[in-house]
C-alpha cells in the first residue's frame, strides 16, 4: 500500500460488532450500579419500617386479690366464722307449757319462738317474769312459769351466747343424792312434806339412780315431775 493512501470505506464499518459490544458494555454496568443502588434503597426502607413499627407491651400482672371467675375471695378467717355459727338452735323448754321439751328453731330466734314451739304457755301462766324478746343462744334451757333453782344465773344477766347463758341451767341443777331439806324445798311445788319425802325415799332405797325415780315418792304425779324433771339432777 501507499504511504497516504486512505483505507476503503468498507474497513471503516469493518468491525460493527466490537461497536456493540463496547456500547453494551457500558450499558450493562450501567444497569448493575442502578441495581444495587435500588437495593440499598429497598433494605434501608425496611429498616426504617422496623424501627418505626410500635412494641406491643405483655400486659399487666393480676393483683392476687382480685375477683376470680366472678366470686369475691374469701380469707380462711372468715369462712371459720361463718361455718362456726350454726344455722340451727336446740334449746330445751320446761315447766308450764303444753309440749315441754327440746325444740328445734333457726337461728336468731327468741324466747317467744321457743315457747310457741312448745305449744303455748298453759292457761293462767303469768309469762311476764320472762323477757319473750330475748335472743335465745344454742344449749340454753327456757323455764316457763317455774322460779329458776337457787345459784341459777338468769339467762338476761348472762346475756345470749354467753358459757353462763348457755350452761346456767345445768350447772345449777340440784343433786337429789346430796340435796338437804331446805334445799328440796326451793324446787317449784316442794314444800317440807314433799321434801321430807324425797330424803326418806332416799334413805329407805339408797342414792337416787336416776330422775325418774322421783315419780316413785309418794305425791309426786307426771304434772308436778315435769316440773321437778328439769331442775334436778342425779351425780
Amino acid at each position: 500500500m501507499e504511504v497516504g493512501a486512505r483505507e476503503p470505506e468498507g474497513k471503516l464499518f469493518g468491525r460493527p460488532g466490537e461497536a456493540l459490544a463496547a456500547a453494551w458494555g457500558l450499558r450493562r454496568g450501567h444497569v448493575v450500579v442502578v441495581a444495587g443502588l435500588l437495593l440499598l434503597a429497598v433494605i434501608g426502607a425496611g429498616v426504617m419500617v422496623l424501627r418505626a413499627r410500635p412494641v406491643r407491651e405483655g400486659a399487666p400482672p393480676t393483683p392476687a386479690a382480685t375477683v376470680a371467675a366472678g366470686r369475691p375471695v374469701t380469707s380462711p378467717a372468715a369462712s371459720a366464722q361463718a361455718s362456726s355459727s350454726p344455722s340451727t338452735l336446740v334449746v330445751h323448754v320446761a315447766g308450764k307449757v303444753r309440749k315441754p321439751g327440746v325444740v328445734h328453731l333457726q337461728s336468731g330466734a327468741r324466747v317467744i319462738d321457743a315457747v310457741s314451739a312448745s305449744g303455748g304457755a298453759l292457761a293462767g301462766v303469768d309469762l311476764g317474769t320472762l323477757n319473750l324478746a330475748r335472743p335465745l343462744a344454742d344449749g340454753e334451757q327456757v323455764l316457763v312459769g317455774i322460779t329458776p333453782p337457787p345459784g341459777a344465773v338468769p339467762p338476761d344477766a348472762a346475756g345470749p351466747g354467753s358459757p353462763q347463758a348457755a350452761g346456767a341451767s345445768a350447772g345449777a341443777l340440784l343433786d337429789l343424792n346430796t340435796a338437804t331439806l331446805a334445799q328440796l324445798e326451793e324446787l317449784p311445788g316442794v314444800g317440807p312434806v314433799l321434801a321430807q319425802r324425797i330424803s326418806d325415799f332416799r334413805s329407805d332405797h339408797g342414792r337416787f339412780t336416776s330422775v325418774d325415780e322421783l315419780r316413785e315418792v309418794t305425791g309426786i304425779g307426771e304434772r308436778k315431775f315435769s316440773d321437778l324433771r328439769p331442775r334436778v339432777t342425779v351425780r
